[in-house]
């Protein structure tokens, strides 16, 4: 676990520095400086270009992890990388004219309810491309053990220059429609600096030479297409749906707002998630059970204790946190309950993902995905126009909920390992115990100071009993490190 808590570590601050910047970004910056009817725009066409991500991308990023370590001569590592750099524009071109043929129809579609998404159809198309690409080239420097530059670009980088446009947008130097097409600018450019480190990492040289195994490659690489769209669609599908079912494309804003808050809680998985790929890749490949049954309890572990802490302290504080913000925003505060309970399930899993996508079982798994994106645009068609943001954070959490229980249900019966322990339950326990004593009391100041105070308290009271009930060996650790116990 040693390199894996190095990187994680370095990626958990970039992460959450990230993730601090766009919490600027999306609680007050897009909030005061653009209207809610804009906003609302920008949120529909991130959403509409991630679910389209994973088609224009087909499935290489996660082949490259797979199939990396499999090769051993340069002569096979550089025709598998030159596959890898050419198999997306099989998706992208064929794309790109079906767009330029049915533009028109496309169009009439995605803004039936909202007329002002019109004109942005096509900043819809590259963005996923530059998304793809961007994945892509990160794919390739995590199967080098590379993976902080990666996160930071994924993480700071687009929303460091976001924030920059915003208040160029404040200012009056940019229009909003200056700010939308410099948008999806960063988006490029975050993806050619990604491409430049990538290859200074590893620099491509092309051989157009046939893999023996390239069936397999292709076979995977198309099976991860839908792998990638049923994540995409489960993330992005109720944002997305939204913004086609409610004449409101503000209310997009208002959803936005509060998942982006229950997110915060996947940070940690995120950063531990790009080491941990390539790591259960390598297990698997050599079949070494033991190694990989072990960062299966131990990553379920230390992300159970690390967002469950953070899960406490967005439940605890919600209420102060929403007396900040615009009024219009704070309607949110079920979609941010049951979404976070949805994201603490999601990082209890530790590194199941990639067991499941690296492994010999990932096409049962797929089918299980489909299955439930389906039920997720359904739920979300049945309870959107019923009950607007909070049904499709609803039928969110039953797709979450159901799809995680599958999988590990499936890890249990192929791999038979299970992610939980009985240090799983104390921390269980001991979250819900805080929930219940901190969630009716608050110091009596302004919400800020409030929040300042309260999140110390809890985080001392927290730690401790996680220290005092020892329910992991690599977090007890850290404490003792950082605390000089």
């Amino acid at each position: 676990m040693g390199i894996v808590l190095n990187q994680s570590f370095k990626n958990t601050i970039t992460t959450y520095l990230g993730f601090g910047i766009g919490a600027i970004n999306t609680l007050f910056l897009y909030t005061n400086f653009l209207s809610d009817q804009y906003y609302g725009l920008v949120a529909f066409l991130l959403s509409a270009a991630n679910i389209m991500m994973p088609f224009m991308a087909f499935g290489v990023h996660n082949a490259i992890v797979k199939f990396y370590s499999s090769f051993k001569s340069k002569n096979s590592i550089n025709s598998f990388l030159t596959l890898m750099l050419f198999l997306p524009f099989l998706f992208i071109i064929p794309t790109g004219l079906i767009g330029y043929l049915a533009y028109d129809s496309i169009v009439n579609w995605l803004s039936n309810e909202n007329q002002i998404v019109e004109k942005y159809v096509w900043h819809i198309f590259i963005l996923a491309i530059a998304m793809a690409y961007f994945e892509i080239f990160f794919a390739w420097t995590k199967v080098q053990m590379q993976t902080v530059f990666g996160n930071l670009m994924k993480e700071i980088f687009h929303r460091v220059c976001i924030m920059i446009l915003l208040f160029a947008v404040y200012f009056d130097w940019l229009s909003v429609d200056q700010f939308i097409n410099g948008l999806v600018s960063v988006y490029v450019l975050r993806m050619v600096i990604m491409k430049l480190y990538a290859y200074s990492v590893r620099f491509p040289k092309l051989k157009f030479q046939k893999l023996e195994n390239h069936l397999s490659i292709l076979q995977y690489s198309g099976l991860m297409i839908i792998a990638g769209s049923v994540a995409m669609l489960i993330l992005d599908i109720d944002k997305f749906m939204i913004g086609l079912m409610l004449p409101d494309i503000e209310q997009v804003a208002y959803y936005s707002v509060a998942i982006f808050i229950a997110t915060v809680i996947a940070v940690p998985q995120r950063a531990m998630h790009q080491i941990m790929l390539p790591l259960t890749a390598q297990y698997l490949n050599e079949k070494d059970n033991v190694a990989l049954e072990d960062l299966y309890k131990r990553s379920s572990m230390t992300l159970l204790v690390v967002s469950g802490f953070i899960f406490l302290l967005i439940i605890l504080n919600i209420n102060q946190l929403y007396e900040i913000l615009p009024e219009e925003f704070t309607g949110g505060l079920f979609v941010v309950l049951i979404v976070s309970l949805a994201k603490l399930y999601d990082n209890s899993l530790g590194n199941n993902n990639a067991i499941l996508f690296n492994s010999d079982y990932y096409k049962m798994v797929l089918i299980f995905g489909v299955l439930l994106a389906i039920m997720a645009i359904v739920l979300n068609a049945i309870f959107i126009p019923v009950y607007g943001i909070e049904g499709s954070a609803f039928a969110t959490f039953l797709a979450v909920f159901i799809y995680n229980s599958i999988k590990i249900i499936f890890v249990k019966q192929k791999f038979n390992m299970l992610p939980f322990t009985m240090g799983s339950t104390k921390i269980v326990l001991t979250l819900v115990v805080l929930s219940l004593v901190f969630y009716f009391w608050d110091f009596p100041f302004h919400p800020v100071v409030n929040i300042v105070l309260k999140s110390g308290l809890i985080g001392g009271v927290y730690f401790s009993l996680i220290y005092k009930l020892n329910v992991s060996e690599d977090i007890s650790a850290q404490i003792k490190k950082y605390l000089k116990l």
